[in-house]
């Protein structure tokens, strides 16, 4: 199976749709995507509109995958948070980074990261940041794409009763 890539794909109602579906089933199966099972759909939903919002505005771009052409189901997400501040403009957020759990371990997350990278590069990004929930592993995926870890807040997030997790920020510079 391979993927279509999409820049900036229109969010019409059945693109939010299915953006939610997404998102709620790879929070359900657990990945560290904001929420934690089990998963409030409302949450979800709520946070979906927030997140079309400010694609919309264009202060996020996305990038979707679709499995079996543009027309396909989106399987995987990744979105760059832009800057507004002056200082910060040449570099970008990497935030929801997603890959539906049929899908996981087959080698699509990497091709949808290289994606994103170029997808950054051709944006005349600099450099990428992104932070990832301690405990999960994640660290190491982004690291096999050249993000090194720049700093830590233990116990920076908290994901459950008496379950904090480091913060762990990446950066990956891309000149």
């Amino acid at each position: 199976m391979t993927l279509t890539f999409l820049r900036d794909p229109r969010l019409t109602p059945e693109a939010r749709e299915e953006f939610f579906r997404l998102w709620f089933e790879v929070s359900e199966a657990g990945g560290a995507v904001g929420f934690v099972p089990p998963v409030d759909p409302g949450a979800v939903r709520s946070a979906t509109a927030r997140v079309a919002e400010v694609v919309g505005s264009g202060e996020q771009r996305m990038l979707g995958a679709y499995e079996g052409g543009a027309d396909g189901r989106l399987v995987g997400t990744a979105f760059l948070r832009l800057n507004s501040d002056f200082k910060m403009r040449h570099w970008a957020m990497v935030v929801l980074v997603m890959m539906h759990p049929s899908h996981q371990g087959t080698g699509m997350g990497g091709a949808l990261l290289t994606e994103t990278i170029a997808f950054a590069r051709s944006l005349g990004l600099e450099a990428l940041r992104l932070e990832v929930r301690g405990g999960e592993g994640t660290e190491d995926f982004y690291a096999r794409y050249g993000f090194k870890e720049a700093g830590r807040v233990p116990g920076g997030l908290r994901v459950g009763e008496g379950d904090d997790r480091d913060d762990i920020l990446m950066w990956l510079p891309l000149t």
